[in-house]
């Protein structure tokens, strides 16, 4: 539909337009928006005294004061457009499927926040989050970390930073076409470059944004070109078939395995990227949901 019309794409656009554009495409192909029992907005205060923003979300089944697990997700977005608001359902289906507080991370976006300052909000994220268990009503044993493209590799970078640092480590991953590479020269990059929605030019527009200085083989860019991948959780790792980054999610999993990880690995048929929010107009999104809600339900009882 978006090549019919005529849209422009994002490389196309500039950066407030972008966003606009993100914000209207999630509005329009969102799934009717589900109750939850609470929603807050969550100021998590730095000790320089600026605060990050988030989202907090309790299910609808949740008691007052119950002890329950949390989720944090990273929006994806190419850490250029996307917020907390566009991924408002999302975030509530997650919560009620799951069973379990989803705190949807509002980080620094770039160009006027470039590399690596989505990096260091997502690491701070969770360990606020642990800190203020009591503060959230959660179990801070029982943690894990989700996100979508831009977010599923917020996530992956998170995990190693954690473990690096010795760090409790999340429970499980839940990742949907993650980006794991900056620079990658996999056949999928060509075989969907034009015409499938994330266009190679879009892609680009995206990376020079978030990297203006370069620094796509540092791993905190790009997980895998890390020197280990020991030692993650548990994941599992959601990709669409008609994705230029398709075989870039196929190989890190590969690697993970392959490094002695645990990695559930589900590809979408004919899907693109982008679908997982966009379930009014592709019922695969419902299905990938109930999937990573049945993950994480495991993951986190």
């Amino acid at each position: 539909m978006v090549y019919r019309v005529g849209a422009p794409r994002f490389h196309e656009l500039s950066v407030a337009q972008a966003r606009h554009s993100f914000q209207k495409l999630q509005y329009a192909f969102r799934p009717d928006v589900p109750a939850v029992a609470s929603v807050t907005e969550v100021p998590m205060a730095r000790a320089d005294g600026s605060a990050l923003l988030a989202r907090y979300y309790r299910p609808l089944q949740a008691g007052p004061h119950e002890a329950l697990p949390l989720l944090l997700y990273f929006h994806g977005g190419g850490w250029c457009v996307g917020d907390v608001e566009s991924y408002d359902v999302l975030c509530r289906e997650l919560a009620n499927a799951a069973g379990c507080a989803v705190l949807s991370v509002d980080y620094r976006l770039a160009p006027e926040h470039p590399f690596p300052a989505a990096v260091h909000d997502a690491r701070f994220a969770v360990e606020w989050a642990r800190e203020q268990a009591g503060l959230l009503d959660i179990d801070p044993a029982r943690i894990a970390l989700a996100g979508d493209s831009a977010g599923g590799n917020l996530s992956i970078v998170t995990a190693l930073a954690m473990r690096d640092e010795g760090a409790v480590p999340a429970r499980c991953l839940a990742l949907v076409y993650p980006s794991t590479e900056i620079a990658s020269g996999r056949p999928s990059r060509e075989r969907y470059a034009e015409g499938y929605f994330l266009d190679r030019e879009s892609l680009q527009w995206f990376f020079e944004r978030y990297l203006p200085e370069g620094g796509s083989e540092d791993w905190r860019a790009s997980p895998m070109r890390a020197d280990s991948l020991v030692g993650l959780p548990p994941m599992l790792l959601v990709s669409a078939e008609c994705d230029p980054l398709v075989d870039d999610c196929t190989a890190f999993a590969a690697r993970v395995r392959a490094e002695g990880g645990t990695v559930d690995e589900v590809c979408v048929p004919g899907m693109v990227h982008g679908f997982l929010t966009l379930g009014k107009y592709f019922p695969e999104a419902g299905q990938t949901v109930r999937l990573l809600a049945e993950t994480l339900k495991a993951r986190l009882a």
